[in-house]
């Protein structure tokens, strides 16, 4: 799995038109699965961004979990981050998961996170969707589960 993390001061998705998801303070996470994950990635990556400390304490230093600020997230589906642009002028999508396989992880995702004690707001998977946030820092992280799909 692959998440693009930012730290926002709020973000909200909408489909069609309609918000479908909204946080204040905390993060909004751009959620990949890839085609070889399972519910083991979904876990380790749901626990590892709970306890992630990239929010600044009191001497402003990233000392701070999204569960010690009491923040929330808004995880969006987005199969575009597993995108290889190595060749051609198309990326090549074959490395993200099958549509059934990515939202079942997806929701496994989501699942994870809530168990972790962190509020989830989420969007439509698979939808069209617009996201609008403001991006708080910048702080902008790229969260992957380890290589070899080992989740120790």
């Amino acid at each position: 799995m692959r998440a693009v993390v930012q730290r926002v001061s709020w973000a909200e998705v909408a489909v069609e038109g309609r918000i479908v998801g909204r946080i204040e303070q905390g993060a909004l996470v751009l959620l990949g699965v890839h085609a070889a994950d399972t519910d083991a990635e979904a876990r380790w990556l749901a626990q590892k961004l709970a306890h992630l400390r990239f929010f600044e304490d009191a001497q402003g230093k990233l000392n701070l979990s999204v569960l010690e600020i009491g923040g929330a997230m808004l995880v969006v589906s987005n199969f575009t981050l597993y995108g290889d642009c190595r060749r051609g002028r198309r990326p090549s999508f074959a490395e993200s998961a099958p549509y059934e396989q990515g939202e079942t992880l997806y929701q496994q995702f989501c699942a994870s996170l809530q168990a972790e004690g962190v509020p989830v707001q989420t969007g439509v998977y698979g939808a069209q969707m617009q996201v609008r946030l403001q991006n708080d820092g910048p702080v902008t992280l790229i969260v992957e589960t380890p290589p070899a799909r080992a989740t120790d």
